[in-house]
C-alpha cells in the first residue's frame, strides 16, 4: 500500500469506516508475524504471542492519531512488541501468575473477632500503590483488570502489588509468609 492510499484509509477509518479499519489491520498484520519471529518464542508460546500481537495491532489502529504526522509502523511496532514481551515475561514466570484470593489465605488460621481489628489496622499501614490495589480489590470489589485500567498499569503489576501487600499483612499479623 502506498502512502497516499494509507492516508486515505486513515481518514476513512477515523470517520468510522469498518472496511478501512480492517484493511489497515490486514496491511500491518505481517508486522505481528515478523516481530513474533524476531522474539523467538518457544513453539508452545508462538500462537499466544501472535494472538497478543494481533490484539496490540488492533488496539494500535484504534488509538493511532494520524494527524500527529507519525509513522503508524513505528507506533504499532512498539505497542505490539511491548505486549508480546509482557506475555513472554509472564510465561517465563518473571511476573506472577494470577491466583484466587482464597489461595493467598489458604493456610491462615481463623481470626477471632477482636483480631479483625488488628487486620484492619495492618491494612491501613499499607502505603502507596499497595494500599490503592488492596482497597480496590478487597473493599471496592473490583477485579484486577479494572484496577489495572484505573491505575494505568499492567495487570501483572496489580497481582505483584496484591501479593506483596498480603505478605506484609500476614507478616504483621504473625500468620506467616506466602510461599
Amino acid at each position: 500500500m502506498d502512502l497516499k492510499e494509507e492516508k486515505y484509509l486513515w481518514g476513512r477509518c477515523r470517520a468510522g469506516c469498518f472496511e478501512a479499519r480492517e484493511k489497515l489491520i490486514i496491511a500491518y498484520r505481517p508486522l505481528v508475524f515478523w516481530l513474533a519471529g524476531k522474539l523467538k518464542p518457544f513453539y508452545s508460546l508462538r500462537q499466544d504471542m501472535i494472538q497478543e500481537g494481533m490484539l496490540a495491532l488492533i488496539n494500535a489502529v484504534d488509538r493511532f492519531e494520524p494527524e500527529r504526522d507519525l509513522r503508524f509502523s513505528t507506533y504499532a511496532y512498539h505497542r505490539i512488541r511491548g505486549q508480546m514481551i509482557n506475555l513472554f515475561e509472564r510465561s517465563e514466570k518473571r511476573a506472577p501468575i494470577p491466583v484466587d484470593d482464597e489461595w493467598l489465605f489458604a493456610d491462615a488460621p481463623e481470626l477471632p473477632d477482636e483480631d479483625w481489628l488488628d487486620a484492619a489496622e495492618s491494612i491501613e499501614r499499607l502505603q502507596g500503590k499497595e494500599a490503592v490495589v488492596v482497597g480496590a480489590l478487597f473493599f471496592d470489589g473490583k477485579n484486577p483488570s479494572e484496577v489495572a485500567d484505573e491505575q494505568n498499569m499492567d495487570v501483572s503489576h496489580v497481582y505483584r502489588l496484591r501479593r506483596s501487600a498480603v505478605a506484609k499483612i500476614r507478616g504483621w499479623l504473625g500468620i506467616g509468609e506466602v510461599s
